[in-house]
């Protein structure tokens, strides 16, 4: 490091203070209690508003940037970003071409433009990332090397166009950290959790250099008015879109194609409030999409749920989970409203899927899903499950409750069900309406449930109501 890492406070909209053990979401959000459904949907959408940005272009080439795959752009693209915004803000064009880079940093009022052709090649050396950044790393705050796109306590921010940012990422780049013969990410994870777990902050848990604990491709922390739109993300060391600590966040007509990767999620939106993700098509070697808040005792400390998001017609491949919650759910997951979207794959592991443990914590509430369309599912079309990583005992048991799936098709399946709640800590009112499961192979498993209702639910053409 060449300075002292110093942690940023970042005021938001509505005085909502982004920084260590604030909060953001239960106050900060009015509150969507006692309204319908598709009238808590048009509230979040009320208030979700992408930026907008001056009329001034800054092309990268102008900067010294060539698209030749060989020459380091990195340089390039700073200036032409801190140019844009000290004028004010305006859009930095990227041409067609191919563009070597390593970490790009983002600034208030800049939208990242990738014209159709343009391809962001992210460095495989992980030095291009340091120096390193706060950020969080599986629900656990730290600094470590930067996301490859990163912006920290920003507003008024996008990425946007139709080209792509590839991330690089393969067997003998990233993804070899996650396993196998050390050096690999293990210890590391075990000690940043240690760190956290005793109290130490998070000025002094640094990694980066020395140590494996991947950086995400695109990662916006505590930033305000995010806006992505029509790119391609690609082969990300782990998960490719990770908005934390975030409010007012648009993700538009975007591609997510990372089906080979480790851990490769595909938008991953973390302590976030007032969240649209729409018009996406995600392929991954993980979850789809999955709302976070924090992980363990780190999680609890800085306690900011994911709230108010809204998904819809999106589609889904490849992906442990179509859309989920968790694991990582210490600080909450709450008002998720999921509608039309399509999933299938024989890689598609789960179509909705909650999941936590009872070291996480948090309440998952009111998490309404409507018309979606499953072809294939390789396991449960719908698991909700508090023994994640088979965890069954500790001080912190999640509250799991209101989760409502509506018109869900599944047209092959091993089972409809994987619900499993704790002795102690059932889940409640979980109530499937107007759903039809074809072609299921297996019995559903119910295990420590209070409030379960099927209505007009069919399981290979029989009906199944309670």
């Amino acid at each position: 490091m060449t300075a002292p890492l110093r942690r940023r406070t970042v005021l938001l909209a509505g005085g909502a203070v982004l920084a260590g053990g604030a909060t953001l979401g239960g106050g900060t959000a009015p509150a969507a209690a006692g309204l319908a459904p598709d009238a808590q949907v048009a509230e979040i959408l009320r208030r979700i508003r992408p930026p907008r940005f001056p009329d001034r272009r800054y092309d990268v080439t102008d900067f010294g940037a060539v698209g030749d795959d060989a020459t380091d752009c990195t340089a390039a693209f700073r200036a032409a970003i801190e140019t844009c915004h000290r004028a004010g803000g305006g859009h930095v064009v990227v041409p067609a071409g191919d563009y070597r880079t390593g970490a790009v940093h983002l600034l208030s009022r800049v939208d990242l433009h990738l014209a159709e052709g343009a391809r962001l090649a992210f460095s495989q050396d992980p030095a291009a990332y340091l120096p390193v950044v706060a950020t969080r790393y599986e629900g656990t705050e730290c600094y470590n090397y930067s996301a490859f796109v990163y912006a920290y306590g920003q507003r008024d921010i996008a990425v946007t166009g139709k080209g792509i940012l590839d991330g690089r990422a393969d067997a003998t780049h990233w993804w070899d950290w996650t396993g196998g013969p050390p050096p690999n990410e293990g210890p590391d994870k075990t000690l940043l959790l240690q760190l956290a777990a005793d109290g130490v902050p998070v000025e002094e848990r640094v990694f980066g250099e020395g140590h494996h604990l991947r950086p995400n491709l695109l990662q916006f922390n505590r930033c305000e008015n995010v806006l992505l739109e029509g790119i391609t993300v690609k082969d990300s060391p782990m998960w490719n879109i990770h908005p934390v600590l975030c409010r007012n966040v648009t993700v538009r007509g975007v591609t997510v194609d990372s089906p080979h990767g480790p851990n490769n999620d595909g938008i991953d939106p973390e302590s976030c409030t007032d969240v649209l993700i729409e018009d996406c098509t995600i392929s991954t070697g993980d979850d789809c999409i999955a709302f976070k808040s924090g992980k363990d005792a780190d999680g609890r400390r800085v306690n900011v749920p994911a709230r108010y998001a809204v998904v819809r017609n999106c589609e889904m491949a490849d992906g442990n989970g179509g859309v989920t919650a968790g694991s990582e759910t210490s600080g909450g997951v709450m008002d998720i409203f999921v509608r039309d979207c399509r999933m299938s794959s024989p890689h598609l592991e789960r179509a909705i899927r909650i999941k936590s443990n009872p070291q996480r914590g948090g309440t998952i509430a009111n998490i309404d899903v409507r018309r979606v369309e499953v072809g294939q599912a390789a396991d449960a079309a719908i698991e909700i499950v508090l023994n994640y990583a088979n965890v069954v005992t500790g001080a912190y048991p999640p509250d799991v409750r209101d989760i409502t799936i509506s018109q869900l098709t599944v047209a092959s399946a091993p089972r409809a069900l994987n619900l499993l709640g704790l002795p102690d800590v059932p889940l409640r009112d979980i109530h499937l309406h107007q759903c039809r499961f074809d072609a299921m192979t297996e019995q559903n498993v119910i295990e420590q449930v209070e409030g379960l209702r099927l209505n007009q639910v069919w399981i290979n053409g029989t009906r199944v109501d309670n």
